[in-house]
């Protein structure tokens, strides 16, 4: 092969693989992420720390609880 198809087959394949990296513009957003730090910031708020569950679900409200330290209970 010459010089110039190997450069060719280069950047045929470096380009395939941006714009299969590329999100598309309809994806949804890395909801994920953004749902993990609204628990996260809700949870700071109240005074807790977000602690793993143990579970795989995919969804970080099932992955994660909030425990809340120095807390007293109110009766």
């Amino acid at each position: 092969m010459t010089r110039s198809i190997l450069n060719s087959l280069a950047l045929a394949a470096l380009t395939t693989l941006a714009a299969c990296a590329t999100p598309s513009a309809d994806a949804p957003p890395n909801s994920y992420r953004a749902d993990l730090d609204r628990l996260t910031a809700d949870c700071r708020e109240r005074g807790g720390i977000l602690t793993p569950t143990g579970a795989t679900t995919g969804r970080p409200e099932t992955e994660y609880a909030c425990r809340i330290t120095g807390a007293t209970r109110l009766n």
